[in-house]
C-alpha cells in the first residue's frame, strides 16, 4: 500500500510568511509579535493548529457572544399596545401559518401589516410551523398579541441565531476564504478577519438584541459577493434577487450590481449572450420567489376565498393607475391584486421622508429648516433626484472598469449615497453601508493601518448612531461590552491609540489629516456619551443630545461615503491614466518651449 503523502502547502499558509499588518519584527531577532489584541488571541493558532479546528471554535465563540447578547431586552419589550419589532417578527409568523396566503398582505394592517417581501413571509411561515409545534399559544390568532412567554422568547432568539448560521455565517467565511485567496492573503490572517467581520458590533446588537432578522438578507448579499467574485455571475444574480426578495433594503446595493453586470457585459467587448443569460436568469429568481404567493392567490379564488379580510374592497391606486380596465373576475386578477399589493406594503413612500431621527441628510436639515412643510411627492423627487446624482460617480466607475475586486467599492459606495440622501431611511439601515467594508478587513492590506483605522472608524461611528435607539430599548450594556470589546481587539479608539500614534502609525500609511480627523469624531463621540449620561437636555429641547449624534453621525457618514467614492476611482486605474495624460501633454508642452 502507498504511504500516505500529505497535502502540500500552499506559500501562503506558512508560517514564516506573515503580514506586517499583522506581526511586527522584534528589533535584533527573527521572531514577530502580534500588531493587536485579536490577533493577540489567534497567535498560537498560527503555525500549527489546523483551519478545521479553529475555525469551529470561532464560529463557537462568536456564536456565544450572540446568545448571550439576547439575555437583554428587545424592542417594544413591555410596551404596549404596539410592542416593538420583536411583536411585528412573531405577529407576522402568527398570520402567516393561521390565514389564507392570498390574505398575507392585507390582514390588519394598522397592527404591524406584512410590509416586507414574500421571502420573508415564507421565512415566518415556516418558524411559525415549527414554533406552533412547541407551543401553539405562542401564534394562536390574535389571541397570541404581545404574548411575552419567556419560552417564547428563548425560541425566538434561537431562530435568529440558527438563520444566521445557516445563511449569514456560511456566506462571510466563503467570502473571506475568496477575497483572501484573490489577494494572496494566508489563511491564518484571514481567520483574524474573519472573527473581526463576525463580532462587528452593529449587526449583533441589531439581530441579537434589538431583534430583526438582517443576517438572512445579508447573507444573500455576501453569497453573491462571493460569486461574483468567483466569476459566476448567474448565481451572484440567484443570490442577490433572494436579498431583494427578503428585505427590500438590498437595493441599496442594486445599483452598484446593475452597473458590474452590465460593465462585464460590454467590456472588453459586447456579450450579448451573458446579458440575455444575465437577465434570464434574474427574471426566473424574481418569478420563483413571487410564485407561491401568486399561485396561492389563484388557488385561494378558486376555493372562493377573498384577499380583503374587511368589507373595504376598493381597488389599490397602483391598479387605479394602470392604462387599461381591470375585470376583478378574470383569472389574472388575484395574482395582479397580490403582486400590485405586496409592492404597494413593499415601498411605503406614504410614510414621509423618514419616520425617526436618523443621520442622514434629510434628517440633517430638517433640525434647522422644517421640511415636512414641503409637499410629499416633491420631496420624494428630489430625494430621487439627489439619490441618483449621489451614486453616479460609483455606478459609472464599476461600469467602465468592471474589475470583481472592485465591487465591495462600490457597494459600499452606493449605499452611503442611498443612506445619507434616500427616502424613508431607518437608523438599522447604516448596517448595508457597513457590510461591504468591513468584509474588505479580509482583502489584500485590508487589516493594516490604513484599511483597519477606516474600517473600524466606520463602523465605531455607525453603532454610536444606533445608541439612541438602543437606548430605548434598555440596551446600554451590551452596547458597551459588544463596541468596546470590538475597538479593543482590533486596537481602536478609545481603548487604544496605537493606530495613530503608536509604532504603526509611523509606517506613513495613515496621513496628519486623517488622524486628526478620526480622533476628533472619536472626542465627540466619547464628550457625546458623558453629556447624555449626566446633563439633562433643556425641556424646551428634549431631543437635544438625539440632534446632536444625529448631526455628527451625518458629517462622519458622508466622510465615509468620499472615501469609500475615493479608493473605488483611485483603484479601478482611472486616475493613472489621467495622471498619464497629463504627464504626455506637459511633456509636449515643454518640447515646444524648447
Amino acid at each position: 500500500m502507498a504511504s500516505h503523502k500529505p497535502r502540500r502547502r500552499r506559500k501562503e499558509d506558512t508560517p514564516d510568511v506573515m503580514s506586517r499588518d499583522i506581526a511586527r519584527s522584534s528589533q535584533g531577532t527573527s521572531s514577530s509579535s502580534p500588531q493587536f489584541p485579536l490577533a493577540s488571541f489567534l497567535w498560537p493558532a498560527k503555525k500549527s493548529v489546523s483551519q478545521w479546528v479553529t475555525l469551529p471554535l470561532i464560529l463557537m465563540v462568536v456564536g456565544l457572544f450572540r446568545w448571550a447578547t439576547g439575555f437583554w431586552g428587545y424592542s417594544g419589550f413591555n410596551i404596549p399596545p404596539m410592542h416593538g419589532d420583536f411583536e411585528a417578527q412573531r405577529h407576522w409568523m402568527e398570520i402567516t401559518t393561521h390565514l389564507p396566503i392570498s390574505q398575507w398582505y392585507f390582514y390588519d394592517l394598522p397592527y404591524w401589516g406584512l410590509d416586507y417581501p414574500p421571502l420573508t413571509a415564507y421565512h415566518s411561515w415556516l418558524l411559525g410551523k415549527i414554533g406552533s409545534i412547541i407551543d401553539p399559544r405562542w401564534f394562536a390568532l390574535e389571541r397570541s398579541r404581545g404574548y411575552e412567554d419567556q419560552l417564547l422568547k428563548v425560541y425566538m432568539r434561537a431562530t435568529v441565531l440558527v438563520s444566521e448560521y445557516f445563511v449569514y455565517i456560511p456566506a462571510a467565511i466563503i467570502l473571506n476564504r475568496k477575497l483572501g485567496r484573490m489577494r494572496g492573503v494566508s489563511t491564518w490572517e484571514g481567520l483574524v478577519a474573519l472573527v473581526a467581520i463576525l463580532m462587528q458590533p452593529a449587526t449583533i446588537l441589531i439581530d441579537h438584541a434589538h431583534f430583526q432578522y438582517n443576517t438572512v438578507m445579508l447573507g444573500f448579499v455576501l453569497a453573491s459577493i462571493s460569486s461574483m467574485l468567483a466569476g459566476r455571475a448567474l448565481w451572484g444574480c440567484v443570490f442577490f434577487v433572494g436579498a431583494l426578495c427578503y428585505k427590500q433594503m438590498a437595493l441599496y446595493y442594486a445599483p452598484a450590481i446593475f452597473a458590474y453586470l452590465v460593465g462585464i457585459c460590454m467590456v472588453p467587448k459586447a456579450n450579448v449572450g451573458r446579458f440575455l443569460a444575465i437577465a434570464l436568469v434574474t427574471i426566473l429568481s424574481f418569478a420563483i420567489n413571487f410564485a407561491p404567493l401568486l399561485l396561492g392567490s389563484i388557488y385561494d379564488q378558486y376555493r372562493d376565498v377573498s384577499a380583503y379580510t374587511t368589507k373595504e374592497t376598493a381597488l389599490l391606486p397602483l391598479l387605479t393607475s394602470l392604462p387599461f380596465a381591470i375585470n376583478e373576475k378574470a383569472w389574472y386578477f388575484p395574482p395582479l391584486l397580490q403582486l400590485t399589493q405586496s409592492i404597494h406594503r413593499i415601498f411605503p413612500f406614504a410614510r414621509g421622508l423618514f419616520e425617526d431621527k436618523v443621520a442622514n441628510m434629510w434628517c440633517a436639515i430638517h433640525t434647522f429648516h422644517k421640511l415636512h412643510n414641503y409637499p410629499l411627492g416633491q420631496m420624494q423627487r428630489i430625494s430621487t433626484v439627489i439619490t441618483l446624482v449621489s451614486i453616479w460617480p460609483s455606478t459609472m466607475t464599476i461600469s467602465l472598469f468592471p474589475y470583481r475586486e472592485l465591487l465591495p467599492w462600490a457597494m459600499a459606495s452606493t449605499a452611503w449615497g442611498f443612506f445619507l440622501c434616500s427616502f424613508q431611511v431607518h437608523e438599522k439601515s447604516v448596517l448595508l453601508p457597513l457590510l461591504p467594508m468591513t468584509i474588505l478587513l479580509g482583502s489584500e492590506r485590508g487589516l493594516g493601518t490604513e484599511m483597519r483605522a477606516w474600517i473600524g472608524w466606520a463602523n465605531m461611528l455607525g453603532v454610536w448612531t444606533l445608541f439612541p435607539l438602543l437606548k430605548r430599548d434598555e440596551l446600554r450594556m451590551p452596547y458597551g461590552v459588544l463596541t468596546l470589546l470590538w475597538a479593543y481587539l482590533l486596537g481602536l479608539p478609545p481603548t487604544s491609540l496605537s493606530l495613530y500614534f503608536g509604532r504603526q502609525s509611523k509606517n506613513g500609511e495613515l496621513k496628519i489629516i486623517t488622524k486628526m480627523l478620526h480622533l476628533a469624531f472619536y472626542a465627540v463621540m466619547i464628550a457625546w456619551h458623558v453629556g447624555e449620561a449626566f446633563i439633562p437636555p433643556p425641556e424646551d429641547k428634549p431631543d437635544l443630545w438625539v440632534v446632536l449624534n444625529v448631526l455628527n453621525g451625518f458629517a462622519g457618514f458622508g466622510v465615509c461615503f468620499i472615501w469609500c467614492n475615493w479608493q473605488l476611482i483611485l483603484r479601478s486605474g482611472m486616475m493613472e491614466d489621467y495622471f498619464g495624460v497629463r504627464m504626455r501633454i506637459e511633456a509636449a508642452d515643454r518640447k515646444k518651449k524648447q
